[in-house]
């Protein structure tokens, strides 16, 4: 069956006839009029690809290489998952079978702080994969500190902290028909935590509840600064749209930029994420790596964010459908189609590798610079 999915939108289709309301709802929905959930698709739409012909494209190479702290990351495909929440809902092997994909492709997963697998066993049951640790800041920074300490412990790479969300987003759906985790289902890395078992009521497992209780509004530049200098990881800041936030994180010790709106589920009317990419890649100036996730459908649009300077996109509501469509198995078709598509697009632009790209001169541009020239 995976093989007839040709495209990721074969999969996403498959994958919204199978989810049930409530799941399909949490997965798909943006906040408020989900403007920045539309624009994240329709930015990338609107860039265009210049190519070049008659260059010999008989090998290409799409690996890409970097560091995040110590640590040298060498990536055959730069497609990695991105952090999003409560993978059983989408398979029974929920977060397991995610990191079993990412393993083969050996690949980078954030694995989202609200998972439906413990840290530790993600980490079991992982063999190729790059695991890093999404994380929030939280009310109780003494719970940070334990959750940082149990994912060094359990082998993780980096800390991605979340820097978008000092509240949750206005998600109207969810207003009208809230949203609770199945009994059987729990967030696992609050298994063992006391904060879990004194403050959230068991009888629901609502997410705004968890936020409500546990989010702290009031956090600011100096919690990344104390983050970077608590956490034995290096933390890679999540959740950038300026050039002037992504030269403040670095200034604060970031040790990578995510360029995110959060899939379009916190503040409305946001830019997408390519749109701001250029401006973050200037401010950055190469200090240290860029990455982005939002919107990302294609082998073309992983083409156009890396010729836009991003070293690698990370994908969230693919995985997804991937993983309610066939498990483990969805997700590496995911990765495998996106793999494909990007090295057509390679081949297809007269390019063999992603440096040529990088160096090659407006090779991705909008729709407007065509009507500059007339």
């Amino acid at each position: 069956m995976l093989s007839s999915l040709i495209c990721v939108d074969d999969i996403e289709k498959k994958a919204l006839a199978l989810m049930s309301k409530p799941t399909r709802d949490y997965y798909q929905i943006g906040s408020d009029t989900e403007a920045t959930l539309r624009r994240n698709l329709s930015a990338f739409k609107h860039l265009l690809i210049r190519p070049r012909c008659l260059r010999n494209v008989s090998q290409i190479h799409i690996g890409q290489s970097f560091s995040i702290g110590d640590v040298k990351y060498e990536i055959p495909c730069p497609v990695g998952i991105a952090p999003s929440a409560f993978h059983r809902l989408a398979h029974d092997e929920g977060e397991i079978a995610t990191v079993k994909a990412a393993s083969r492709a050996k690949t980078i997963m954030i694995l989202s702080s609200l998972s439906t697998v413990s840290m530790e066993d993600v980490a079991k049951a992982s063999e190729n994969a790059h695991l890093w640790f999404q994380l929030y800041i939280y009310r109780d920074r003494n719970l940070n500190r334990r959750l940082v300490e149990r994912a060094y412990r359990s082998g993780y790479k980096a800390i991605v902290l979340t820097i978008d969300a000092p509240p949750f987003g206005r998600r109207r759906e969810l207003g009208r028909h809230p949203f609770k985790l199945p009994p059987h289902l729990e967030m696992a890395n609050f298994r063992t935590e006391e904060f879990q078992i004194t403050r959230i009521p068991r009888s629901s497992t609502g997410v705004k509840q968890f936020a409500d209780n546990l989010f702290d509004e009031s956090i600011s530049w100096d919690d990344l600064k104390w983050l970077v200098e608590t956490s034995p990881l290096p933390v890679v800041v999540k959740g950038v749209l300026r050039g002037d936030d992504a030269l403040q994180a670095v200034e604060s010790g970031a040790a990578g930029i995510i360029v995110s709106n959060h899939g379009g589920r916190q503040l409305d009317f946001a830019p997408s994420t390519v749109e701001v990419l250029p401006e973050v890649v200037r401010a950055v100036a190469g200090r240290v790596p860029v990455f982005l996730d939002g919107g990302v459908r294609t082998g073309n649009d992983i083409f156009k964010a890396l010729a836009l300077g991003v070293d690698m996109v990370f994908v969230g509501r693919p995985a997804l459908w991937g993983l309610v469509v066939g498990g483990s198995d969805g997700v590496a078709r995911v990765l495998d189609i996106l793999q494909m598509e990007l090295e057509y697009a390679l081949k297809l632009s007269g390019h063999t590798s992603i440096e040529e790209i990088r160096k090659s001169k407006d090779l991705v541009v909008s729709k407007e610079y065509f009507m500059s020239k007339l």
